[in-house]
This record gives C-alpha cells, sequence and structure tokens, in this order.
C-alpha cells in the first residue's frame, strides 16, 4: 500500500488521482517526520501520533496505530516532503491545513525542546502548505498554551 501511495503522489497532477486515504496517510507521514526531526522518536511521541491520528480520523487505537505504522514507512521511503505536503495542500482546507501545523507543533513539542531541525522542518512544511509564517507562530503558541 506505501509504495502505491507514493507513486501516486509522485505522478499526480490534481486531486484526481489522489485517493482520499493518500492525504491521512500523507498527514501521518508528516507527523512521524516532525517526530525524528530531531533525532530522537521514541514510544510517547508515537502514542501522541496515535491520539492524533485517532482524534483527527475518528479511529480506534488500533487503527491509529496502523496509520502511524504506515505513516512511519511511507516517510522512511520518502525522498523529501513535497510529495506528503502536496497530497496535503491539495485534499485539505486552508483552515484545517492551520489544525495540522497545531497538531504538528504538538509532537514538535511534546519532549519540551525545540531543536532546529524541528524548526526547519516546521518553516518548510508550513510554506508548503501555503500558510505563513504568523499562522505557525500562532499555532505555537497555541499548543504551547
Amino acid at each position: 500500500m506505501v509504495s502505491g501511495f507514493l507513486r501516486r503522489l509522485l505522478m499526480s497532477t490534481g486531486h484526481a488521482e489522489l485517493q482520499p486515504e493518500d492525504a491521512r496517510l500523507a498527514i501521518a507521514s508528516v507527523l512521524v517526520m516532525a517526530a525524528r526531526a530531531d533525532g530522537k522518536y521514541d514510544a510517547p511521541e508515537a502514542a501522541i501520533i496515535d491520539r492524533v491520528l485517532g482524534k483527527r480520523f475518528a479511529l480506534n487505537a488500533e487503527l491509529a496505530r496502523g496509520l502511524r505504522e504506515q505513516g512511519e514507512e511511507a516517510e522512511a521511503e520518502a525522498i523529501d516532503i513535497y510529495q506528503f505536503t502536496k497530497a496535503i495542500k491539495e485534499a485539505i482546507p486552508l483552515d484545517d491545513r492551520i489544525a495540522i501545523i497545531e497538531e504538528l507543533w504538538g509532537v514538535v513539542l511534546a519532549d519540551g525542546e525545540r531543536d532546529p531541525h524541528e524548526d526547519t522542518l516546521m518553516r518548510q512544511i508550513v510554506d508548503r502548505l501555503g500558510l505563513s509564517p504568523m499562522d505557525s507562530a500562532l499555532a505555537r503558541q497555541k499548543v504551547q498554551g
């Protein structure tokens, strides 16, 4: 499934070629990418991703874990973030993309530290999702409380 997903993303030229599950897997993949950005990816971060995916897509714990595991596989096989952000931008409305940035900041900030690699990744994702640095700053502040 993951190899087909990556192939569809690489070959896609518009909405019609992407399946609804592609956006779900793209979101799972960028969440994993954010968790791995600082070089540390552990069970608590995986659990946060599971909760985010479960809430976002109304999945039980087992299905959320399965989606995260597929995201891990897709992220490991990916060349860069473009294929994921392209799928998200094409399939997800602007307001919901801001919510995705909040979820990403939740993962990034879960360990209480901000790593330069995480900041760089977040800037790239925000830009490629067609959002502004201000959108990102507000999302980060919302997550930080």
